[in-house]
């Protein structure tokens, strides 16, 4: 029997899930520079290594067999995988091309808006102020590549399709873990082995906290909270990235992008009191 979450609670998930996820792309930098894969590669091990300790978690607890949540409604499933897969592949191939700035913005910051059009849920003040901010945050002189700026769309409607589809998940636990198995499945024809101990245990790191831990909090605030709701508190990713790399890798943040990160987080915290 699932039970349906408090608001409160569902909130807290959502929050926690932001607060995991902003460790990805940090984690992301390190597997690059000590275990020499690439962001695709590194993508497709982040979904993988989830899969891996959602399955022991799943034997921990002696869930119910896959089998039959997986004839129940397998194409959602590898609809979620695909979201998730082009979630990764959309961001990453928008990067070299317009920069981390741009394309940020345009995938994180458009999903919320497409989330709340699809679900047919009203767009507050507190969304657009979020996406000000994170505008203001992310702030850089990238191109107007049209090749990067439509791979940063596919990055945001690859996150958009992967939540919505997940809204009532009875199962998140097992959502996630079938959704992760299908992207793995997608980015598999760009992985390549790490080249170091250190790289695997950053990915075992990745896909525990960032992806597995995180994706079932999210899902199991999907359950209460509206799907628009979720998508504009997940906002809070980039200002724990931020914040990690000024403390962890010495980065320098602009006033501009201290406004954007001030902004944003009032907007979230207007979101949630609403």
């Amino acid at each position: 029997m699932h039970h349906r979450l408090s608001t409160r609670r569902a909130l807290v998930y959502v929050v926690l899930a932001a607060l995991a996820w902003g460790t990805g792309g940090p984690t992301g930098a390190l597997l690059s520079k000590y275990a020499g894969l690439t962001p695709l590669s590194t993508s497709f091990w982040r979904l993988a290594a989830a899969v891996v300790w959602l399955a022991f978690a799943r034997l921990a607890v002696r869930r119910a067999p896959l089998r039959p949540v997986l004839m129940a409604g397998p194409v959602r499933h590898v609809l979620s995988g695909l979201g998730l897969a082009a979630c990764q592949l959309g961001y990453f191939t928008a990067i070299p091309r317009v920069g981390v700035g741009v394309a940020t913005v345009i995938a994180l910051g458009a999903a919320p808006i497409f989330i709340t059009i699809v679900a047919r849920e009203r767009l507050t003040p507190a969304l657009f102020a979020a996406v000000v901010g994170l505008v203001l945050l992310s702030a850089t002189s990238g191109t107007a590549d049209l090749t990067g700026i439509a791979a940063a769309v596919m990055s945001a409607a690859g996150y958009s399709l992967t939540t919505l589809l997940n809204r009532k998940a009875p199962d998140p636990q097992t959502a996630a873990l079938l959704g992760f198995a299908a992207g793995a499945m997608f980015l598999a024809p760009f992985a390549a082995l790490p080249t170091s101990l250190v790289g695997w245990l950053l990915i075992a790191y990745f896909g525990l906290v960032p992806t597995a831990f995180a994706y079932t909090l999210f899902y199991l605030g999907l359950r209460t909270l509206k799907a628009s709701t979720a998508a504009i508190l997940a906002l809070l990713e980039p200002v724990v990235a931020t914040a990690i790399g000024v403390l962890a890798f010495h980065e320098r943040l602009t006033p501009l992008a201290l406004l954007g990160a001030a902004v944003l987080l009032l907007a979230l915290a207007a979101q949630s009191r609403r």
